[in-house]
Formats: C-alpha cells, sequence, structure tokens
C-alpha cells in the first residue's frame, strides 16, 4: 500500500481506528496508555526531544517517550513542525513519518509543539485535543495553574475538535471537577489526567462506533487566557492579599515554586494558609516567628508559612526550621523585601 502525499488525508485501515498520538509529560503519557490499554493502534508517537535534567543535567527522556518505548511503539521526536522554520528537516521527516502511519486520527496533549496546517489536515478525522480547562476558559500554556490562581472553584478536561486557532476549536465533551481548598498544580495535574485519559478513550470509542460526536462551537463570552508560567512569578510579593499568595504558593506547586529572600537565602514556600492581620501590619513584616506557628504580613491579612525548603535542602514543616531561620534574621519586626 503505497502512503498519500504530504497533506493528503489518510483512511483508517482494516476498518479500525488507527490513533497517532503527539505528547510529552506525564498528563500525556496517562492518555497515551489508556489509548493503547483500550486496544487501539497506535502507528506513530510524537514527543519532544530529550532534554537535560537533575544535577548531572544529562538528557532525559520525555514520559511519553519512556512510555511508547516500553510498549514498542515508533517514537519520532522533531524539534519543529514547521516546514518554514528554523528545523526543516526535522518537520519533513515528521511530515513524512505521520503521513507514513496513516493514522485517522491525532490526538494531542500537552505535546509543546504547536501543529501546524498540514498536521491539522492530513488525518482522515482530525486532530483530538485533551485540553485541562473548561474551554473557553483559560486557552493557552499553563490552565491548571492559572484555574488554582485566580480562584476558581472548578475546572476539568475539554475534548476538542483541534482547528489553526489557540485551543479554539469545537467542543466533542467537557468533563468537570472541583478544586479542593488544599490542591496544588501537582494534585490537580494528577487528577485532571486521569479524568483525560478516560475521556479521551470514550471519544475516541465514538469515533470508532459510527462517526464523529457532535461538536458545539466554543461560546464566545467567558473567554481567558493562560499565560505561560515564567520564573520571574515565584517571588512572592507581600503586598498582595494573603488569599492570593496563597492560591499561588498551590499554583507553582513544582514548578517554578514560590520563593522570598531571607539575608542572602532564598526559600522556597511550598505550603501555606491565609489569615486576618492588624490593618496597621507593614507587607513582609513579621509578626510571629515561634516554633509553633510563622506569620508575614501581606497587603490584605497575613499568611502563615507551613512549608519551607532551605537552598540544597528538602521540604520541611516551617515549625521544624522556626530555630534556624531565627537565627537567619526570621524575627518579629523584620520586615521581609518585597520584589522590585
Amino acid at each position: 500500500m503505497t502512503s498519500p502525499a504530504p497533506g493528503e488525508r489518510s483512511e483508517p485501515e482494516g476498518g479500525g481506528l488507527r490513533v497517532a498520538f503527539a505528547g510529552t509529560p506525564p498528563f500525556a503519557a496517562m492518555a497515551l496508555r489508556a489509548i493503547v490499554d483500550a486496544g487501539f493502534e497506535v502507528p506513530l508517537v510524537l514527543t519532544q526531544p530529550d532534554r537535560p535534567a537533575g544535577r548531572g543535567l544529562k538528557l532525559q527522556p520525555s514520559a511519553v517517550k519512556t512510555l511508547a518505548l516500553a510498549r514498542a511503539l515508533p517514537v519520532l521526536q522533531p524539534r519543529s513542525l514547521r516546514l518554514d522554520g528554523r528545523h526543516p528537516g526535522d518537520a519533513l521527516a515528521a511530515q513524512q513519518a505521520l503521513a507514513a502511519a496513516r493514522p485517522g486520527v491525532l490526538v494531542v496533549a500537552a505535546y509543546g509543539l504547536i501543529l501546524p496546517q498540514w498536521a491539522l489536515a492530513l488525518p482522515a478525522r482530525g486532530c483530538l485535543n485533551i485540553h485541562a480547562s473548561l474551554l473557553p476558559r483559560w486557552r493557552g500554556a499553563a490552565p491548571i495553574q492559572r484555574a488554582i490562581e485566580a480562584g476558581d472553584a472548578e475546572t476539568g478536561i475539554t475534548i476538542m475538535q483541534m482547528d489553526a486557532g489557540l485551543d479554539t476549536g469545537d467542543i466533542l465533551s467537557l468533563h468537570r471537577t472541583p478544586i479542593a481548598a488544599g490542591d496544588t498544580a501537582a494534585s490537580l495535574t494528577d487528577r485532571l489526567a486521569e479524568i483525560g485519559a478516560g475521556a479521551i478513550v470514550a471519544a475516541l470509542r465514538a469515533l470508532l462506533a459510527g462517526g464523529a460526536p457532535a461538536c458545539t462551537p466554543q461560546p464566545a463570552d467567558g473567554v481567558s487566557y493562560a499565560a505561560k508560567i515564567d520564573k520571574a512569578e515565584a517571588a512572592i510579593d507581600w503586598r498582595a492579599p494573603a488569599a492570593v499568595i496563597e492560591r499561588r504558593v498551590r499554583a507553582f506547586d513544582p514548578f517554578p515554586g514560590a520563593a522570598f529572600k531571607l539575608g542572602a537565602e532564598v526559600l522556597k514556600l511550598w505550603r501555606a494558609q491565609a489569615h486576618p492581620a492588624a490593618a496597621d501590619a507593614r507587607p513582609g513584616e513579621v509578626l510571629d516567628a515561634g516554633p509553633g506557628r510563622l506569620l508575614v504580613a501581606c497587603g490584605d491579612g497575613a499568611l502563615e508559612l507551613l512549608e519551607l525548603q532551605r537552598p540544597g535542602g528538602r521540604r520541611q514543616p516551617a515549625a521544624q526550621l522556626a530555630a534556624a531561620l531565627a537565627a537567619a534574621g526570621f524575627v518579629p519586626g523584620r520586615r521581609l523585601p518585597l520584589p522590585g
């Protein structure tokens, strides 16, 4: 059987549904595992190139690549999919490999590369995206973190038919989950990954059973964008309300981690709780530094520090670090520096 020309839609073989996959982190790997375990043929997996990680900065494969190799699935790691970009050779190789794979559908989950028109047009039934928000709220790169940061009561998974816009395609299904008071980006990502894995298998089974399920255009109202998380956002601004800082602490766990300066040290704050505070307290002022409670004034209220990490150390309950922090200058009346 000959391969279709680049850009030509291919049809699934043998009456089944051949599912190509594009994704990178553990969130995506859970979806890929569910697709394979459900019995769908996966003729090609696209994932990001290996990246240096850890103290030794050794090249590490993505979670999706690790799973794909364990399941003996073909893997390709192009640096770009743009034929007119910086790596046209990678893009051309990906185009040829995807055409040769003859997928009925391409499933995309946290891939990290934008799909150009040739990739969107190639699969017979288009491309489905597993997006970690209730679209049209939080289109973009960091929907889980921005939902926590904003104080949203719920979020979820959207299975979407991809188009050329940024998360603007028609909705196949929505799957809701509440955001708990203690949810971090890590815990919510794990829960949404499980929901997304089940949702995409259900969508693929619907395709296999008799065609595309009904799609709903995204409403024009309620659109918001989840900007990529920047390391500069880690610095705690004590002028913000305590409740806002507490949400950011949870939203930035595990990356980039909320942080503040104490003398020459930069400490990571991994868990905190907002409390009322006297109106005349200055933002950044240490209000309590006893062994049982570490409290810092904010623009509105105060923040109790519950879990900290010193440079080179591990996460610890803040109470266990009280003596060491006091020796470093964390004492009542001390004002922690504000970001410039």
